[in-house]
């Protein structure tokens, strides 16, 4: 079991804002999956993004990896918010919901706060049911690069984010992060995080209560030989995926992801500030199987996450994952 401000997380493993946790039948498998801590809803917008056929994923023959070219959810957040309604009103368990969301501006990401705050507070039970991810780092969107790669970008996000923490300090805020690979990329995310630690209540807080490290890996290309059906691909384009480039995942980039997650594992237990010292790290990327499970809580993540596994395998990947835990 394990904290992070508002909610529990019990068993400590969620799936990842991914395409496998779309709609309704997917976040109902997850939810009723006895191995799943919380569920992690596909990354919604306020509007529902526009998805074609050049938004799609291709596993490697060669790894238990993918590529995906996909953008956010075509479902807008109002459809999620009735579908998570439904699940909380069965009374079947405790296991809370975290709502992924993004926007293309800070204004249209505050009025979905709005919205999920109003959810929220619908129902007194509900403040320790729901938590919200910003996804900051889908790296498949056209002419709107990832804001964790530029601070400054960032930042008018995180001040939404900040005003809706004053506002309902039991709100759970965490933060979908891209792999760094400089050392200086991860002391800046660190300062620029703590910079909203607040002190006048007389306890150091933070509005962030977490990082899910990591997203995909930007930039990469996979050719349709790579893939297990090649022949069916290479008529219609020599790429995995039709734009070629993606965000690559699974077992591809788990050493970086590792990485990541022992790197800001490490500042974060170093910090002069209390408050990110309370910050908790969810831990992704590769994890398909019991020993790199092991593996990220041994680079310091409290609580695992994974989506390739959960495409190739659906819900049975948690209890795989779970297997001599």
């Amino acid at each position: 079991m394990v904290l992070i401000r508002s909610i529990v997380v019990s068993p400590p493993m969620v799936n990842c804002s991914c395409a496998w946790a779309s709609d309704y039948q997917q976040l109902s498998g997850l939810y009723h999956c006895p191995y799943t801590g919380a569920v992690t809803t596909r990354t919604a917008t306020l509007d529902g993004f526009k998805e074609d056929e050049s938004h799609t994923v291709a596993f490697m023959k060669d790894s238990l990896s993918s590529l995906n070219s996909y953008g956010y959810s075509p479902l807008p957040l109002y459809e999620y918010l009735a579908w998570i309604r439904g699940f909380l009103g069965e009374g079947y368990s405790s296991k809370p919901f975290i709502i992924s969301i993004t926007e293309s501006s800070a204004e249209r990401l505050s009025d979905m706060l709005i919205a999920i705050q109003q959810f929220r507070t619908s129902d007194s039970t509900w403040r320790s049911r729901i938590a919200v991810e910003f996804n900051s780092s889908c790296p498949n969107i056209k002419g709107h690069p990832p804001p964790s790669y530029h601070l400054p970008s960032l930042k008018p996000y995180l001040d939404v984010f900040a005003k809706a923490f004053r506002d309902d300090p039991t709100l759970t805020i965490g933060l979908k992060l891209p792999p760094y690979i400089i050392a200086t990329q991860f002391r800046d995310v660190i300062d620029c995080i703590s910079s909203y630690t607040r002190t006048d209540s007389g306890n150091p807080t933070n509005p962030i209560a977490y990082f899910t490290c990591t997203n995909t890996l930007g930039n990469s290309l996979v050719f349709a030989d790579q893939t297990p059906t090649p022949d069916a691909k290479t008529d219609m384009s020599p790429f995995a995926v039709p734009p070629g480039l993606g965000g690559l995942a699974g077992e591809a980039i788990h050493a970086l992801s590792l990485g990541n997650v022992y790197t800001f594992s490490r500042l974060l237990a170093e910090s002069d500030d209390p408050a990110m010292r309370e910050i908790v790290i969810i831990g992704a990327g590769g994890v398909t199987s019991p020993e790199a499970v092991q593996r990220m809580n041994r680079a310091g993540a409290k609580i695992v996450g994974c989506a390739t596994l959960l495409g190739k395998e659906g819900v049975k990947a948690f209890e795989i994952l779970s297997r001599n835990l």
